[in-house]
């Protein structure tokens, strides 16, 4: 990875041996928590009470991950400058914000996963190459994948969803199709992104068919189709600077129009999307978008706290009484970081966005990052920004792919050098 290994006064160097062990449990413990928490798995394969089994695999992942990269020498070294600050504010303040609720089991369980895996996304960017995570959560989506393909071809009772919402969608190992038309997208995107860096054309050729075909039979072309254009944001990032530079600024641009987008709600009332003579509700996701947002009033500042919404039972019991139906989901990232956070939170994250875009520009124009993964970064972001306008994917405290996010915000901390400075370190 681009950036400048600590200087070896401050660090004792581990063994060779000792320090590439490490390295193998690091990268095997990303993969085991890419299968374990990027979805609740089918109550036939995991029985519903215990589902809780697998965030704590995951969490120990995450505390393997972060005892072995004490073994591992940094390479990358990171300035605590205002872009760091924001970042670690807006989580930190999201994970005392279960303070601010009833302080149930599950919320104080979801803080404790937010700061664990945080400082997980800290040791992992700062200990472990780019190319090796995306290596390591390829190798976890994979098997994922395939093996919710096996489930819907040979076990159709678990991985076909016969309800009369998704009649005859494929859902996989997962509880919902939605999940596998997720991991799927991820995936795509992954293996483009390995094809680019060297892989070769018959395991990025079966990978991509494989969640290709999942996105599709789920139903999931929307998550497809994002997946594709994070692709090409990749692709012509790695032809034009130019095109690096205005793709840098998108995250910032989806932030504004999400907040465009929550003004609508709130001073129309409205719980659908009015053009002319159409009405857009996206599968009823705006009912639950008006919701919760109609209830912004009642906590402006602080919110209700992390997981502090839909636990209210008044709140949940309301919603049920008038559409017969409810989910404990926002179905929208930037309204859950609303809600909950308040509008502080939203503010420390919009913040942390818009100085991550500001930091890109600058490495960029430094060139003080690696171009593979400044264009790695900036789809990935890119696929996350856009799919958290329909999917709640900000602030899930063990999803491996939400904490990659944390990481990658903390990646573009670096020190920026002046030009001047790269010229007198060049021989």
């Amino acid at each position: 990875m681009d950036g400048r290994a600590l200087d070896s006064s401050t660090w004792q160097a581990p063994s060779v041996e000792a320090e590439n062990f490490a390295r193998t449990v690091v990268n095997w413990s990303i993969t085991i928590n890419v299968i374990m928490s990027m979805g609740t798995f089918h109550a036939a394969l995991l029985p519903t009470e215990l589902t809780l089994v697998q965030q704590a695999i995951a969490l120990l992942m995450w505390g393997v991950l972060i005892y072995a990269s004490l073994f591992i020498r940094p390479c990358l070294r990171l300035a605590f400058n205002l872009d760091m600050l924001a970042v670690i504010a807006f989580y930190a303040f999201a994970t005392i914000s279960v303070f601010w609720t009833n302080l149930g089991g599950a919320a104080l369980m979801k803080a404790a996963a937010l700061a664990i895996t945080t400082l997980g996304a800290f040791c992992m960017i700062t200990r472990v190459d780019i190319d090796d995570i995306v290596k390591a959560t390829t190798r976890g989506l994979f098997v994922l994948i395939a093996a919710s393909a096996l489930c819907a071809l040979v076990f159709p009772d678990i991985g076909v969803d016969d309800s009369w919402m998704h009649m005859g969608q494929w859902q996989g190992v997962f509880e919902s199709k939605q999940t596998l038309g997720f991991a799927g997208a991820y995936l795509m995107f992954f293996a483009c992104y390995r094809k680019i860096t060297g892989q070769g054309w018959l395991p990025f050729l079966v990978t991509f068919a494989l969640a290709s075909t999942c996105v599709i039979l789920s139903e999931s072309r929307g998550a497809g189709a994002l997946a594709l254009v994070a692709c090409a944001l990749v692709l012509t990032s790695l032809w034009s600077v130019r095109c690096m530079q205005v793709y840098a600024i998108l995250p910032c641009v989806m932030c504004v129009a999400a907040v465009l987008l929550i003004l609508y709600f709130y001073t129309t009332g409205y719980d659908s999307i009015h053009v002319f003579d159409t009405t857009i509700d996206f599968t009823e996701r705006t009912f639950i978008w008006q919701y919760a947002i109609g209830h912004f009033d009642d906590a402006p500042l602080f919110g209700f706290g992390i997981n502090g919404f839909w636990t209210n039972p008044a709140i949940y019991d309301y919603f049920n009484q008038n559409h017969g139906w409810v989910l404990d989901n926002y179905h929208n990232g930037y309204i859950a970081i609303l809600i909950e956070t308040g509008f502080l939170g939203y503010f420390l994250f919009t913040a942390s966005v818009f100085l991550f875009s500001y930091k890109m520009l600058c490495l960029i124009a430094e060139r003080a990052i690696d171009r593979l993964h400044c264009a790695r970064i900036i789809g990935f972001v890119f696929l996350n920004c856009q799919t958290n306008f329909t999917e709640t994917v900000f602030l899930r405290s063990t999803m491996f792919t939400s904490v990659l996010l944390i990481a990658f915000f903390l990646a573009v901390c670096r020190p920026v050098p002046s030009s001047r400075a790269r010229e007198l370190e060049q021989p």
